[in-house]
């Protein structure tokens, strides 16, 4: 079963505690994560269901490509990775 681990930075705002979350895609693991958090489901996706363009995913150290649809496989002992990105100079 996935593992999600959401970064500290994160949980500053909004509880996430690590999780085991059943699914193939990192949809179906993040709807299930959101299941039982829905406030972390506001922080992460927009309004369309899409990931925020503050927020980056990986799954087993590589950055999804499917920001929109979260259409990445994810393997059945993989480790899904959400970050908010930062930005700044």
């Amino acid at each position: 079963m996935p593992k999600v681990l959401f970064t500290s930075n994160i949980q500053r705002h909004v509880a996430c505690p690590e999780v085991d979350a059943i699914g193939r895609s990192v949809r179906e693991v993040l709807e299930n994560v959101f299941a039982t958090n829905p406030q972390a489901r506001t922080y992460v996706l927009d309004e369309q269901s899409a990931l925020r363009k503050h927020m980056i995913i990986f799954v087993d150290g590589r950055p999804i490509s499917d920001r929109v649809g979260l259409g990445d496989e994810v393997p059945e002992a993989g480790t899904v990775y959400v970050f908010q990105a930062l930005s700044g100079g």
